[in-house]
């Protein structure tokens, strides 16, 4: 059995199980069912005030972030390279979103595309619609380098194949070495590990040959994890900035285990820097308050 394989073989395992695990421990999904009724209902009786259509209009006014980050030790070769992080894309879930995501992205040029999981969700709607209205939302963005993806807790194992059809090099629990001018950058991504931890996960930040080290994951909680076997920098999404948000974008719920002080946007652990993006996407009910849907468009630079 490949590795590939014993991955697929471990996720279905764990997604056909009672528990959800991850790095804290293993959870039941009694409480996620109960969350899940909750929010149902929240959502119909939201749809039955004004609120709801001001709450849509949020949702579809997206935003485009432009970073400098200043990284101690990046290769001089990727000063200026440039990585268009998309995530939380739930564009089966909201498809009234493709247009102005479309239209967001348009003429973009960047080296690298990261995809940090979540493509999927709405759990009735099939996957290869999740995809092919995320390709239509990219159709018009230029990637002169890798399209680099990692799952999300909303993906099912057989959204890697998908995605790897669209021309994406999934990360699972793995590393791509990217070359520039004779230097080495190494990105590392790893499977949801809010919902299917396991570790092998913790075990893929250690390979590596002492390469400059960026991490794709889902979620920022294994933030501290990465940031003590040195990686420099870490992008994440999951928490989608709170979407219901109080006044001044603080989140409510934020759907971290653990390194909650990575909720949302630029953050550091220790040495390491790291940006969560709050996603171009929703999940149900599809509104946003205090908050906005976003790409993020992130240009390294030496310190």
């Amino acid at each position: 059995m490949s590795r590939n394989q014993q991955w697929a073989a471990s996720r279905r395992d764990i997604e056909q199980s009672r528990y959800w695990i991850s790095p804290v421990s293993r959870r039941t999904r009694w409480r996620k069912a109960v969350f899940n009724r909750l929010l149902a209902a929240f959502g119909l009786g939201l749809r039955l005030t004004p609120l709801y259509a001001r709450g849509r209009r949020n949702a579809l006014d997206l935003k485009r972030i432009d970073i400098e980050m200043a990284l101690p030790g990046l290769p001089l070769s990727f000063d200026g390279y440039r990585i268009l992080q998309v995530s939380d894309t739930h564009l089966d879930a909201f498809p009234a979103l493709v247009d102005p995501a479309r239209r967001l992205l348009a003429g973009l040029e960047v080296d690298m595309l990261a995809l940090t999981g979540d493509v999927h969700g709405a759990p009735p709607a099939p996957i290869a619609y999740s995809v092919d209205l995320l390709m239509q939302a990219l159709q018009d963005v230029h990637v002169r380098g890798p399209r680099l993806a990692v799952l999300g807790n909303h993906d099912p194992v057989e959204m890697a194949a998908l995605l790897e059809e669209k021309g994406f090099d999934v990360l699972v629990n793995r590393s791509r070495v990217l070359e520039r001018g004779g230097e080495r950058l190494r990105v590392t991504g790893l499977d949801d590990v809010h919902n299917f931890y396991t570790d092998a996960a913790r075990a893929a930040f250690e390979d590596h040959d002492g390469e400059y080290r960026i991490a794709l994951v889902h979620s920022a909680e294994m933030a501290d994890f990465a940031d003590q076997a040195g990686y420099a920098l870490y992008l994440s999404g999951h928490t989608h900035g709170g979407q219901i948000c109080l006044p001044g974008g603080r989140p409510v719920i934020t759907q971290l285990t653990r390194c909650r002080h990575a909720a949302a946007g630029l953050w550091r652990q220790g040495r390491m820097a790291g940006y969560t993006s709050a996603g171009l996407g929703v999940s149900d009910p599809p509104v946003r308050f205090n908050s906005r849907g976003e790409v993020t468009v992130i240009t390294l630079r030496c310190a």
